[in-house]
């Protein structure tokens, strides 16, 4: 690597490293260490709320899907929705450190009060991102990455938000030793809540991972929604666990449940899902 494309940033503790597999190292660690490792296993955004904090590499795809059921108590009425696909395409593109991603999900939504039902079925926004792999671990000091995302109103007229709304996600995650990991996320993106009214929507979140045995892993997680500016919407928090199987390095299947913890929140979800990389 060329010393002089490196740029010290002394208050960060970082220098600037694009040939690496993230963009930038700290100062305190490794010279261009971290990134994308294709002889280990695939690391995949799903089951849980919290995204992961490593691309897939230059040139390489990795498409995740599954389904989830919630369930929930809205004004008086039950409703369930079912996401059917979750579909998730990741490619790596440029560089090991940035990723190009498409998501969407085709949708059910079914309230019920007394014996009244009434089903609506169709598709969510396409969401649009990039996600940018920033630092290795070093330490004490943090793997990160940057999502920066993009929802364009292409869904159906009962789940479309009429409008792009942008976000961000930033994560940040150790691996503590071989059986131990945390992770955690901040996010903002643009949302619309009942009345129509645009908003700021705030998440936290923060997981603990579990490597059970080679091929079984398992996580516990928080998140909570914390709308900013909403008329209707309310901060909802979430309890969830989930377990992940290998089938090998590229193939991975997985399920999770999750409860509500607070008044607005859903009160159960549950989902399942497979992840494939194409290297």
């Amino acid at each position: 690597m060329d010393d002089s494309s490196l740029q010290v940033d002394p208050v960060r503790g970082l220098y600037f490293s694009p040939c690496c597999g993230t963009l930038f190292q700290w100062n305190a660690g490794p010279e261009c260490s971290g990134g994308p490792q294709l002889d280990q296993p695939l690391q995949t955004d799903r089951p849980n709320f919290t995204s992961t904090s490593v691309t897939v590499g230059k040139g390489v795809t990795q498409i995740e899907s599954g389904y989830t059921y919630m369930k929930s108590n809205e004004t008086g009425q039950d409703v369930r929705y079912q996401s059917f696909g979750e579909f998730l395409f990741r490619q790596g593109i440029l560089a090991d450190w940035l990723e190009f991603r498409v998501g969407f999900s085709p949708l059910q939504q079914t309230a019920q009060i007394g014996s009244y039902q009434n089903s609506t079925f169709g598709t969510d926004d396409l969401d649009l991102a990039l996600q940018f792999a920033l630092t290795p671990q070093a330490g004490i000091l943090p793997e990160m990455a940057l999502i920066v995302s993009m929802s364009v109103p292409t869904g159906s007229p009962a789940f479309t938000s009429h409008q792009v709304e942008p976000g961000v996600d930033l994560i940040y995650a150790w691996q503590l030793n071989d059986f131990l990991s945390v992770a955690a996320s901040t996010q903002g993106y643009g949302n619309v809540d009942d009345s129509g009214s645009s908003y700021l929507e705030m998440a936290q979140s923060c997981s603990v991972g579990y490597q059970l045995t080679k091929s079984l892993g398992a996580y516990t997680e928080w998140f909570a929604l914390i709308p900013s500016g909403a008329r209707t919407a309310r901060t909802e928090h979430y309890f969830d666990a989930g377990f992940t199987y290998l089938i090998n390095n590229n193939v991975q299947l997985d399920m999770s449940a999750g409860v509500g913890l607070s008044e607005a929140a859903a009160d159960f979800f549950a989902g399942a899902g497979l992840s494939i990389r194409f290297p």
